[in-house]
């Protein structure tokens, strides 16, 4: 056995040799200090903060697109690059003036989008599993439903009612449906909500009364609220409208059907936090949508999907200057009085086809919306 060092102390004990104090442990000057890690200068000038110095003419800007310097009224300058780009060159298309700070598409980067497990999206659409056998949500409103026959064509426009959605049946696919617009909302940095938010500070649940609707407000029926009702059950479980989030280069994200959507059916309720319009003047998000036209413009209100939000988020809208824009309309936005609550729904005009892209008029009350540069 090696002699003790001076700082330990042995005991002899019925011949074994026992050690009292435990031996130094090394300085940890002794050891080499792990290599630094460093990040590469994508990295660092992807966080670094940006200042650009303004040129005191700029007449000379061209569109980094298409290299013209027409229609200088459209062109945007990148607040990092300062670098001009026609609002419809770029990609998507931007389709109003943004008010604050812009970044060219590289110069803003493209945030990294999470991949999304079956767990991960039970959670994140807080669905409740079911017990049991799957129920088919067929009720008793829908035999009646289907056994009602019309006396007359008029008779049946007269009638018309709001149609439940019909779920994907395959389970596979209704997951591969939550994961794209899973993958819509992250990208947006949003949560999803499929029900308004009222926030206290900003405009309660008070605020939303459908008694200060200029003109009144149509009120939904007993039926059509069965259905939408039975609709919002469903959701519930993880059985949403067949449809499917997609990234068009030209238009962004958009939605298209995931098999056939008859007419009059029940798509969605527009979802987001509701503010009074007098707080969104200056505001820079592009889906804000009318909830209330009050008599008195300072109790108006509007839906902002820029924080939550669900799949009627990512509707997209015509554009109603041209002819060619408004035959692409097969959904309309519809506003309803729901137990003296003003609701925004969004409904099939027409059978939509598997594969179809939905659109609609974002002007449908108000003719303010620039539509001009949607496609």
């Amino acid at each position: 056995m090696a002699p003790p060092s001076s700082a330990e102390k042995l005991v002899f004990l019925n011949g074994f040799v026992r050690r009292t104090e435990a031996p130094l442990v090394p300085s940890p000057t002794s050891f080499p200090p792990p290599p630094k890690k460093y990040k590469s200068m994508e990295e660092i000038m992807a966080k670094a903060k940006f200042c650009v110095i303004e040129r005191e003419d700029y007449s000379d800007v061209m569109c980094e697109q298409c290299g013209s310097g027409d229609f200088f009224d459209e062109l945007l300058l990148c607040d990092k690059c300062d670098k001009g780009f026609h609002m419809k060159c770029v990609r998507p298309v931007v389709v109003r003036v943004p008010i604050g700070s812009w970044l060219c598409p590289k110069c803003s980067g493209h945030s990294c989008v999470r991949s999304f497990s079956q767990k991960k999206i039970l959670d994140f659409f807080r669905i409740q599993k079911c017990r049991g056998a799957t129920d088919k949500c067929t009720t008793a409103l829908d035999a009646k439903r289907r056994r009602r026959r019309p006396g007359s064509l008029v008779l049946y426009k007269k009638k018309r009612r709001l149609l439940p959605f019909t779920p994907t049946e395959d389970p596979a696919r209704r997951m591969e449906q939550m994961r794209s617009l899973a993958t819509a909302l992250t990208a947006l940095k949003m949560e999803f909500s499929d029900e308004l938010t009222y926030i206290p500070e900003i405009a309660p649940r008070s605020s939303n009364q459908a008694t200060f609707e200029n003109g009144g407000m149509q009120v939904l029926s007993k039926e059509d609220t069965e259905t939408v009702e039975q609709c919002k059950v469903m959701c519930g479980r993880g059985e949403y409208a067949p449809l499917v989030v997609v990234y068009d280069s030209y238009e962004g994200f958009t939605v298209e059907a995931d098999s056939q959507i008859k007419d009059m059916t029940f798509i969605s309720e527009y979802t987001g936090d509701v503010d009074y319009i007098r707080n969104r003047e200056n505001d820079d998000c592009d889906s804000l949508m009318t909830l209330l036209l009050a008599t008195d413009p300072s109790k108006s209100l509007v839906i902002c999907p820029d924080k939550r939000g669900n799949i009627a988020r990512f509707i997209s809208g015509i554009n109603n200057h041209t002819p060619e824009g408004k035959k692409k309309q097969n959904v309309k936005c519809v506003r309803y009085n729901i137990n003296g609550e003003c609701r925004v729904f969004l409904v099939a005009t027409r059978d939509i086809a598997k594969g179809e892209r939905l659109y609609y008029d974002y002007n449908g009350y108000e003719h303010e919306y620039p539509t001009h540069h949607f496609v």
